[in-house]
């Protein structure tokens, strides 16, 4: 993983209705759609649409057109990529 990809991530995780983003997308174990965001953070919808937006551009989360609406599923592919270069500050 690149020094600009960690950055990406590590600005994405900043904030912290990003990251109760994340965490309710991990409870619900599937998907989360765009309109379920609004149950458990309290925000317009054009903020809603930044976060999600930049938890897109650093690859957290996957978007994914259904009919009018949006889906998101985590990118465990990508978290596991940035824990992995996490740990590896350890040794």
């Amino acid at each position: 993983m690149d020094a600009k990809k960690v950055e990406k991530i590590s600005k994405a995780l900043a904030d912290p209705n990003r990251l109760l983003i994340l965490k309710e997308l991990r409870k619900k174990k599937d998907c989360l759609y765009c309109t379920d965001v609004y149950e458990f953070v309290d925000l317009t919808q054009p903020s809603i649409s930044h976060h999600l937006k930049l938890l897109t551009d650093a690859e957290l989360i996957i978007p994914t057109k259904e009919g009018r609406n949006m889906k998101y599923t985590l990118n465990n592919k990508m978290i596991d990529q940035y824990v992995h270069f996490l740990q590896t500050l350890k040794t």
